[in-house]
């Protein structure tokens, strides 16, 4: 997939020299994006419907065959090189960045695909622990380039992302969805994606030509966010397992209306009944922004923006003030449609939705509003929905 971003050619380029420089041999040149999610917040682990995007920031691979079984793989980033046996693999991750390539290469030998040795060398841009998906775009850009690289053929880009998801729930550790992976497989430019978990159906939506993706980053991550996204997965699953003993076609909170809810909310307790009251809201609350980004209605799309965000923070109870906060100053400022947290909670980052003449006046307000409350300077990313993984070179 050639790119003609110059910012983006200049990079491979650079990758490409330095691989050289590493590694004794011209390579071949693959890039995955990051993502952000535009509505659709912890339903995916409930069967339900996301709605990313990806963005323009990127992992980039660059990868040459070698004559043995030997993996080499130099980060960038890290600074580091290490260096596997395709057939002696470690049986379980050792928590360092190689871990999400040595998971992607196991999966892939698991699934049947023929690896030969390979020099690897990795560089991303992708905003590390913000959020934004460094880690599948890691994932995407190897598996995608180790698949390439061993001849041309018909790369299916759903089992792709199903088996880097594979490497991270199974030799990382984390217990993450479909989504990242998936549109960091799927994305198209100008496009956000609507993807429905349990059947891995998708459609293309379209994005505005005259409003960007605005990403503004806290700079915080609360300690609690871990132990708080298990036990909000545990309540939602108490609500499955109570609703399902009168409603049998339960299987997951995808299956339950707000009119089932209601009906037997008094079975459940408190807690567990505004936690599936987010997720069962957040469902129809995705379909119908998909329905007006499709009849290009953005003030809907904002507002249903704002509802999810006021849903999460009492409903589920994962954001925090640093986020509350992130989201009342944009949506103080000029050309903004919806605003609203984006990801786990508890830090991390908001998402906008803002007209593109006002992205000067957007960051002005929003950056002094925060630095002036907080004494943090935020990180604002401005981006437009992105294509998947490809090559460059």
């Amino acid at each position: 997939m050639p790119n003609t971003n110059p910012a983006i050619k200049n990079r491979a380029s650079a990758l490409e020299q330095r691989f050289v420089e590493l590694f004794g041999k011209s390579p071949r040149v693959y890039q995955a994006p990051g993502r952000v999610n535009l509505i659709g917040e912890h339903t995916d682990y409930n069967d339900g419907f996301v709605m990313p995007a990806a963005i323009g920031f990127y992992t980039q691979a660059a990868v040459a065959a070698r004559p043995d079984r030997k993996l080499a793989i130099h980060s960038e980033n890290y600074s580091e090189q290490v260096e596997f046996d395709l057939d002696d693999l470690p049986a379980t991750g050792a928590g360092h960045w190689s871990d999400y390539v040595v998971g992607v290469v196991k999966m892939l030998l698991r699934y049947g695909k023929k690896l030969g040795g390979a020099n690897l060398l990795v560089d991303g841009n992708v905003p590390q622990g913000a959020g934004l998906s460094s880690s599948a775009s890691l994932e995407v850009a190897v598996g995608y380039a180790l698949l390439d690289l061993g001849g041309p053929s018909t790369i299916d880009r759903t089992r792709l992302a199903l088996l880097c998801q594979q490497a991270e729930n199974e030799f990382v550790g984390a217990r993450c969805g479909i989504m990242d992976q998936f549109v960091a497989s799927h994305g198209k430019h100008g496009q956000a994606l609507l993807l429905d978990c349990r059947s891995l159906e998708y459609r293309q939506l379209p994005m505005p030509d005259d409003a960007v993706l605005a990403i503004s980053n806290t700079m915080v991550k609360h300690s609690i966010a871990k132990g708080e996204y298990n036990q909000r997965r545990a309540e939602c699953e108490a609500g499955v397992r109570a609703l399902s003993k009168r409603l049998p076609q339960v299987r997951a909170l995808r299956d339950v209306t707000p009119e089932d809810l209601e009906r037997y909310r008094h079975e459940l307790p408190e807690v567990v009944v505004r936690r599936c009251r987010h997720v069962v809201g957040e469902n129809a609350r995705v379909l119908k922004a998909a329905a007006a980004l499709e009849r290009g209605d953005l003030q809907a799309f904002g507002n249903l923006m704002l509802e999810s965000h006021r849903s999460l923070r009492d409903d589920f109870e994962v954001s925090c003030s640093e986020l509350d906060l992130m989201v009342e100053l944009a949506g103080q400022a000029e050309g903004v449609y919806g605003t609203r947290m984006t990801g786990g909670g508890f830090g991390g980052c908001t998402i906008a939705l803002v007209q593109a003449g006002c992205v000067e006046a957007f960051q002005r307000t929003v950056r002094e509003g925060y630095e002036r409350s907080t004494g943090r300077k935020p990180e604002i990313y401005i981006c437009a929905a992105a294509d998947g993984v490809g090559r460059l070179a």
